[in-house]
């Protein structure tokens, strides 16, 4: 691998770790502790010690990721928390709920192989922008479902799965529309990044081809 390609691998790891941490000390910093348990002095001057010191950490990240961050508009996903943002500087343009990926395995019953339903964590880019996406069954989708494969190609064919638009962002990866919005905010998918109607039409419109998506 060239001396280049490396320092853009680097540099990539650390806009995923410099946004990973700056969202994870902001959700850290709404956490004041509240109630009669404050009461105590020694517990409540420790706490505020602690939340100084997430905001300190917090103006410190800020400034990295405003040296680090595209000066566009970016997409950050949150896998453990199941959000989304579209980001441009240090505005958020949009939150929304998600789903991501399960972690869950499926092998298969015909031959030496599984499919692990993770949502690939790292820097990418929108590769691809479709509307009225068709979503094309892949075997493990059939597999998944105790069916054989099918012989017809139509067969696989399944329209308005995905919604009214989809975000490809590579491998088979996409940011698509959902029919179970009531599992939005769990890690149900085989993957891919599901958003409900509004906010997938709302993050269609804020990304191009070559928007960068940051998931960690």
């Amino acid at each position: 691998m060239s001396g280049s390609k490396m320092r853009m691998l680097g540099h990539a790891a650390n806009v995923v770790l410099v946004i990973a941490a700056a969202f994870l000390v902001a959700a850290c910093q709404g956490e004041t502790p509240t109630g009669p348990d404050v009461a105590n002095a020694d517990s409540t001057a420790g706490d505020t010690t602690r939340v100084d010191s997430l905001r300190a950490r917090h103006v410190v990240l800020k400034r990295q990721l405003a040296q680090l961050a595209p000066t566009e508009n970016y997409i950050v996903v949150d896998t453990a928390r199941n959000r989304l943002y579209v980001m441009r500087e240090n505005k958020t343009l949009l939150d929304a709920l998600v789903s991501t990926g399960s972690g869950t395995i499926l092998h298969a019953p015909d031959r030496p192989a599984q499919w692990v339903f993770d949502t690939p964590r790292g820097e990418f880019t929108v590769q691809s922008k479709l509307q009225n996406p068709v979503w094309v069954k892949p075997d493990w989708a059939f597999f998944e479902e105790g069916l054989e494969l099918p012989k017809d190609p139509t067969e696989r064919l399944e329209p308005g799965m995905l919604g009214d638009y989809a975000l490809g962002f590579g491998k088979g990866y996409f940011i698509h529309g959902t029919l179970y919005t009531r599992l939005l905010g769990k890690n149900v998918t085989h993957g891919c990044i599901r958003l409900n109607d509004e906010d997938l039409r709302t993050t269609y419109k804020l990304a191009r081809i070559g928007t960068p998506i940051m998931i960690f």
